[in-house]
């Protein structure tokens, strides 16, 4: 019976690759990879050329049968980018699939930017709370940090480059002084890993580069970073901000009209609302 090997790849450092994966890469009939183009990096690095095709996020409903017709004839390698398939990436679906199909399905573990970056935080790992890629908009991950602000166990988030002072904004607003290691770039060239504080970390990362992973110290009672108590009513002022502003610019209101009069009505400063505004834009958009 043909197997779905479930293979982790480096996550940065290309030595990372296990021997069992090289062998597992160079032996399959195909590998199904989150995107192709990065996939041959490796497989070039390796000196093999199995045949490769794309599955991910968008197109594995497209993709299914297919791979699963390849599979019928002979092995299958999921990888993704980097690490391990089906932690914040694509291809669970893939595993179900196979499973339910009766084909043999295996994992090939590799390294994992969770336990690295936890590994290297400092704190204990004894257990930990993997909250993955914290959603877009401000309101929700407010809500979601504060959801997670009691947790006696270390938090653990991926975020992209371009999203990260602003979580690192939302994170002091919801803990505060709580310590946190921003471990950036890992495994690679120019690895970083900054401890400290959100709001020391917001001072330290002005322009952010790289793929990160941010883990925070679980609440202790007897720390100075507990979570802060006005973090709720962030969350609730955020949502009437939100709604207010909404219903102005349904009724057809001017941007600075709307702004000027919601900073006047919650006391709230015209920048503050005026960020706001934009974000409903966009959201809209």
């Amino acid at each position: 019976m043909p197997t779905l090997y479930i293979v982790g790849t480096p996550i940065g450092n290309l030595e990372d690759l296990t021997p069992r994966a090289a062998r597992i890469l160079a032996e399959v009939s195909l590998v199904a990879a989150e995107d192709t183009r990065v996939t041959r990096r490796l497989l070039s690095h390796l000196g093999i050329r199995p045949r490769t095709t794309s599955f991910h996020q968008h197109n594995w409903r497209e993709k299914m049968d297919g791979v699963l017709a390849e599979l019928a004839e002979g092995d299958v390698a999921l990888v993704t980018d980097a690490g391990m398939p089906g932690i914040s990436d694509p291809g669970s679906e893939l595993v179900v699939a196979a499973a339910e199909a009766g084909f043999n399905v295996e994992v090939v573990p590799g390294p994992s930017a969770v336990t690295a970056a936890l590994a290297l935080s400092g704190f204990s790992g004894d257990a930990f709370l993997f909250l993955g890629f914290l959603p877009r908009r401000k309101i929700d991950r407010l809500a979601a940090l504060r959801e997670a602000s009691m947790s006696a166990v270390p938090l653990v988030l991926f975020e992209a480059p371009h999203r990260l002072r602003a979580t690192l904004a939302d994170l002091d607003t919801v803990f505060g002084g709580r310590q946190l290691a921003v471990c950036r770039e890992l495994t690679k060239l120019h690895e970083e890993v900054f401890r400290g504080a959100a709001a020391q970390a917001l001072d330290h990362f002005a322009l952010p580069r790289g793929e990160v992973v941010l883990v925070v110290q679980g609440w202790q009672a007897e720390d100075s970073g507990q979570p802060r108590a006005g973090g709720e009513d962030e969350v609730a002022t955020e949502l009437n901000l939100r709604q207010m502003l909404s219903d102005l610019k349904e009724d057809g209101v001017r941007a600075k009209d709307a702004v000027a009069a919601v900073a006047e009505s919650t006391g709230l400063a015209k920048n503050r609302v005026y960020q706001a505004w934009v974000e409903l834009g966009r959201e809209s958009e």
